[in-house]
C-alpha cells in the first residue's frame, strides 16, 4: 500500500454501517484526504444534496471509495493499487450486506462490476452484484460520479432518474 505513504490520511468509509444503501466511488479527492471522510468536497456537497433528493443522507447510508488513500496529485489509481484495496471493498460489502449497491463513476464500475462500457451507457440499469462470499446476489446500478455532473451538468437530468430509480428500488425491495 504505497500510496499510503504519500497521502495525509486513510479515508475509508463514512455513514451508517447498518445501512441497506451503499455508495462507492473512484478514490479520494484533496479533501477527503484533508479530511480523512469520503465524499467531503465539492463532489460530496452534490452527492448530499442528490441523496437528500430521494430523502436520503449519510445517516441512512455508507458512503466507501474503491481506494482508501488519494493518489499523488489527483491521478488515476492504478489497477495495481485498485487490486490491493479491492479484497477490503469487497469485505466491506460483505460484511454491510446491503439490498443496493450504487456505483459512483467509471472507476468504480471497472472495479466491481467488470463493466468496461462509459457510465452513460451503463447508468439506467440494475445489474447484480455477486461475490462468493456473500449469501445473496445484489441489485448493484452506476450513476454519474458526482464530481463529473459538476464539470458536465448536462447530464444532471439523467442522473435525477437515476436516483428516483434507486428511491423505487428501495420500496420494493424494504
Amino acid at each position: 500500500f504505497h500510496l499510503k505513504k504519500t497521502a495525509t490520511n486513510l479515508v475509508f468509509g463514512d455513514g451508517n454501517t447498518k445501512s441497506k444503501i451503499v455508495f462507492i466511488g473512484d478514490a479520494p479527492g484533496a479533501e477527503e484526504d484533508r479530511q480523512g471522510k469520503p465524499f467531503v468536497g465539492q463532489g460530496g456537497q452534490l452527492l448530499d444534496k442528490m441523496l437528500a433528493s430521494i430523502n436520503l443522507d449519510r445517516s441512512t447510508v455508507f458512503l466507501s471509495n474503491t481506494i482508501f488513500w488519494r493518489p499523488p496529485g489527483n491521478r488515476t489509481p492504478t489497477s495495481q493499487e485498485i487490486a490491493q484495496c479491492l479484497p477490503f471493498v469487497h469485505r466491506l460489502i460483505e460484511l454491510i450486506e446491503p439490498f443496493i449497491l450504487v456505483v459512483l463513476g467509471g472507476l468504480a464500475a471497472r472495479s466491481l462490476l467488470s463493466e468496461t462500457l462509459a457510465v452513460g451507457r451503463l447508468r439506467g440499469k440494475w445489474y447484480n452484484y455477486e461475490i462468493p462470499s456473500l449469501s445473496r446476489p445484489i441489485k448493484a446500478t452506476v450513476l454519474f460520479h458526482p464530481e463529473y455532473l459538476i464539470n458536465s451538468p448536462a447530464h444532471k437530468r439523467e442522473a435525477w432518474q437515476d436516483l428516483l430509480m434507486i428511491q423505487e428500488m428501495k420500496k420494493n425491495l424494504y
